[in-house]
């Protein structure tokens, strides 16, 4: 029998291609998720686990992304989720007969608190101010110290901008858009951002339960926006999106500024998307083996 994983978020985005990955590699896998079939929990309040569960890797994906918090009640949920829930599902650890013998937590790039940079490394000091982003600081904390009480291996992925054939988020809008002809491209679109394929997050999960520690993970390319449209477009079968001057997408900004939460656009929008921001994953390759797919590559292939 293989290697008993607990993949928490086994009904999301991410969880359900640790899942798949794992379970194909030979890993006997339990998934718990609030839509969950296995373990139906909800994590953002105490619960308590089969004490005769037998565990020898937890896989944390389960969080809170992909959202603006309109009001405090909304961020509140980010905290509840990302900081409270991994707190919860750590005291329904400490309860099992055998402790599990790696923790393993995917965090985010979104910790270090960067709207631009090249080639940032894991220890850049963590300034993230996003309810997202201080929730998964917490929580990075929090574990540490958990780990280290309880003799537990810990690993933390901080992942970028993630891009498969259904992604959430920013790579996600971009691929709607493009698909429906609703997307601008902004300027000479040659900032670069760090990206990395969703199936190749779970296979350095054996590695990183074995030895520990932080890392980033990248594709190692980081394509610029134009490279990532242009790959987008031609697998779509669609005409290049429509450019507009950076002028215009300023001007653009400043006009969501003022309408607020009705706008889909401002110019902290603006300026992300125009920024480079890459980060370094030299680490995951020297320590964990690290070997990435080309986003450029696998996106022509399976749009």
């Amino acid at each position: 029998m293989g290697t008993k994983v607990l993949v928490t978020g086994a009904s999301g985005f991410l969880g359900r291609i640790i899942t798949d990955v794992l379970t194909q590699e030979g890993q006997s896998i339990v998934g718990l998720d609030i839509l969950g079939q296995e373990l139906n929990i909800d994590i953002t309040k105490s619960f308590s686990l089969n004490p005769d569960l037998d565990l020898d890797i937890v896989v944390h994906a389960a969080g809170k992304a992909h959202s603006v918090p309109r009001n405090e009640a909304q961020k509140k949920e980010f905290y509840d989720v990302n900081f409270e829930g991994t707190k919860n599902l750590c005291l329904a650890l400490e309860r099992l007969a055998v402790m599990p013998k790696s923790f393993l937590f995917i965090s985010t790039v979104a910790v270090y608190g960067l709207d631009s940079g090249e080639m940032i490394p894991e220890d850049h000091p963590l300034n993230g101010k996003t309810p997202y982003a201080k929730s998964k600081i917490l929580a990075e904390q929090w574990l540490k110290d958990w780990a280290e009480r309880n003799h537990v291996v810990l690993g933390v992925l901080r992942l970028p901008l993630i891009a498969g054939p259904n992604p959430p988020g920013n790579l996600g809008a971009m691929i709607r858009g493009i698909r429906t002809g609703r997307y601008l491209s902004i300027g000479k679109a040659d900032a670069r951002k760090s990206v990395v394929w969703q199936y190749d997050i779970p296979h350095v999960m054996p590695a990183l339960a074995n030895i520990g520690g932080t890392y980033n993970l990248t594709d190692g390319y980081n394509p610029s926006f134009a490279e990532l449209e242009a790959a987008m477009a031609t697998t779509l079968k669609r005409k290049l999106p429509m450019k507009i001057p950076l002028f215009i997408a300023k001007i653009l900004g400043l006009a969501g500024d003022l309408l607020g939460d009705f706008s889909p656009i401002n110019t902290d929008k603006i300026n992300k998307i125009t920024s480079t921001l890459t980060f370094d994953d030299v680490k995951a390759r020297t320590s964990l083996g690290w070997k990435p797919s080309s986003v450029l590559e696998r996106l022509t292939k399976t749009l």
